[in-house]
Order: structure tokens, then sequence, then C-alpha cells
């Protein structure tokens, strides 16, 4: 199992302003990675992955061929072709980077890239329909446009076709690979179930919000920064380490993704303010302005324990929603979690140092690691 991490408790409370629409990660410090051009590196992912993973959605019957086309970004509600968001690709682009390590072509990534992409879709449509959301990526959820069904279906079928597209390469390495991602998608599913038990509890510990998250994003990022590694032939030992390093590029990644759903800039991140506020989220930010005492972080306790057993949550208005936000950044959960992303960061690139790979790769995987943690969406 890979290693966990159990935090102090919050420190004191941060400086940020109040109202920012971008929370604040200052930049790791300057390396070789600077000169990695981490756009191209997300275009060389998606580029590969995109006409496999296209390949892959038409093998649906319909219409679930054409809702996970528009999932995808690929046609807009009315069927007519668009070039909509797809995502940041982080997870095509490890996984191509990967195959690199072995000194093999990134090519060798593309069926680990495109297997990665549809279980992580399969985790997206179903959490949307789970979580209420009516935005993703500046439009409507699936959900919200073909119904709750069809997003049920379409994410079953993406998850059986991630699996199907690695296991029909009929290589040893491809089994090798599957059974990563099935391990990874297990502890996803463990991490979602986690994740909404915890929305009605009144208190979630630190390490328990870690743990969730490191099974919600962790170890799918940990699969994605390993598989094409797999299928290029690494032996276990190289796919651990490079495991490590993903894992806690997950951690990092969902503490700023957790900074976003309560302070982000909606014209960023094309979701709600205060989403995960709304949806009564325990994610990093709370649970460690509710471990750090205080008064700040005892009226909160409480005005989430009086939360919990509300049933007009919904009918909240913005100036609610942006007292509780207030409250936790006062308690410190804002800085705390700026700190953890920080931290998980380093943690990363330390794995990295157990691996024998070319400057750049290292150097690559060391951008991603970066910008992952200095993104503002």
């Amino acid at each position: 199992m890979l290693d966990q991490h159990s935090p102090e408790g919050p420190r004191t409370p941060g400086t940020a302003t109040r109202g920012e629409t971008v929370p604040t990660v200052p930049p790791p410090a300057s390396t070789a990675a600077d000169a990695v051009d981490v756009t191209a590196l997300l275009e060389r992912g998606r580029t590969l992955a995109t006409p496999v993973l296209r390949a892959a959605v038409d093998r649906l019957a319909p219409p679930m061929d054409t809702v996970a086309a528009y999932h995808f970004g690929w046609i807009d509600a009315a069927g007519n072709p668009s070039a909509g968001d797809g995502g940041k690709a982080v997870r095509p682009a490890l996984a191509v980077l990967s195959a690199e390590v072995t000194g093999a072509a990134p090519e060798v990534g593309v069926p680990g890239a495109v297997a990665v992409e549809l279980v992580h879709n399969f985790s997206l449509l179903h959490d949307d329909l789970m979580d209420g959301d009516e935005q993703r990526r500046h439009r409507d959820t699936v959900w919200k446009v073909h119904g709750p069904a069809q997003a049920i279906l379409v994410g079953d079928a993406l998850f059986a076709l991630g699996n199907e597209v690695l296991l029909e390469l009929g290589t040893v390495e491809a089994g090798r690979a599957t059974r990563r991602l099935t391990t990874a998608t297990r502890a996803l599913i463990d991490g979602q179930a986690q994740d909404i038990s915890y929305e009605h509890r009144d208190r979630v510990s630190v390490e328990e919000c870690l743990e969730m998250e490191g099974n919600k994003t962790g170890a799918l990022l940990a699969c994605a920064s390993s598989i094409g590694a797999v299928l290029g032939g690494a032996d276990d030992r190289t796919a651990d380490a490079l495991e490590r390093y993903g894992y806690h590029l997950g951690l990092a990644f969902q503490a700023v993704d957790d900074l976003l759903g309560i302070w982000g800039d909606p014209e960023s991140t094309g979701k709600q303010t205060w989403s995960d506020l709304r949806q009564r989220k325990k994610s990093l930010p709370v649970v460690a302005a509710l471990a750090a005492g205080g008064p700040a972080s005892e009226r909160l306790g409480e005005i989430l324990a009086a939360d919990a057993k509300s049933n007009d949550f919904a009918a909240f208005s913005e100036a609610e929603f942006a007292a509780r936000a207030a409250l936790i950044e006062e308690a410190g959960g804002r800085e705390w979690t700026a700190d953890e992303a920080r931290r998980q960061h380093t943690v990363a690139i330390e794995a990295l140092h157990a691996v024998d790979m070319p400057d750049r790769v290292r150097a690559a995987f060391t951008a991603l690691a970066d910008f992952v943690v200095v993104r503002k969406r």
C-alpha cells in the first residue's frame, strides 16, 4: 500500500484576503523544470490519446456514444460538433511520459492514457449525479442534459471500455497494467463512498480527509504516472516509485482543488461559487479549520452541525456561504491547505529520486507537478 501522511494540526490563520477569486499557492523554487513547456506536454498527451479515446467511445451503442461525446466536449447538446473544454489532460500527459522512463516511445503509453482517462470520466459522470452538480467545464452536466439514467449507463460503459482497451493488447505488460488500473479504480470508488458519508457528519478528522482524498484522487493519478512505464516493461520497483509520485501529486492536486472548491473563480473553474460548501463537503480547508481550535473554529463547528440537520440547505443565500468561507479562512483552514499542497508536491518530487530516468523526463515530471500546485482551475 502506498504510504500516507498524518499531518500536524492546522497552524495559525493565514493572511490571504477574503474574497480573492484565486487561491494563492506560491510556486515551488526554480528548477530545471522551469525550461519545460508544460502546455506542450499536456497537448502531446491529449493529441496522442484523443483519436484512440474517440475510437473507444464509438464502440458504444446509441445513444450512449452520443452522450459520451457530449460529456467529452466533442459535440454540444444538440449533437453539433463542438470544441468544448476537455479538461486539463494531466493524466494522459503523465501516462505517455511514464513510458519514456523505460526508453520506450511515448506512443507505448497511449493505451494506458486512454484507459485511465476512461475510468476518470466514468467517475466524473457518476460524481456529478451523486453531488447534484449542474455544471462541468462551463457546460451543463450529462445528467442535467440527458438524464440520470444515461449518466449512470455511460459511466458504467466507460469503466468497462477502460479495461477493454488494455486487455485487447494481449501482452503480459497489459495484464500487469490492468491489475494496477482495477486496484486504483476500487480505491477511487472507496474514496467517493467516504466523501459522501462525510457530508452528513459533524466532524471528520484531517487524517480521514487525507485518506479519502488519497483514494478518490491520488490512486488514479498514481496509476496514470506508472501505467505507461508498466506497458513499456518497467519492473514493479520502478512502477511503485512512480505510483508514489502520482499518489502524492494527487493529494497536492486535490488540496488545490479544495481551495478552488471554496474560493475559486467560477469563470475559471466552471462551477458555482462556494461549490463545495453548497454540497456540505468535508474538504481539507473545512476539516483543518475545525481541528484548529479557537473562536472561529468553534463557531464554524456550530454552524456546520446545524447545516447537517437542515432540510433547506439549497435555499441558503450567497452571504451565508460567504460567511462560512470567512470562518474557514479565519480559523486557518485556507492557509493550512495551501501549505499541505506544497508539502505533498515536495514528497511527490522526492519519490522520483528512486527512479533512473533521462534528465529531460525527470524535468517533465517535475514541471507537471509544479503545474498542478499553481493552477487556477
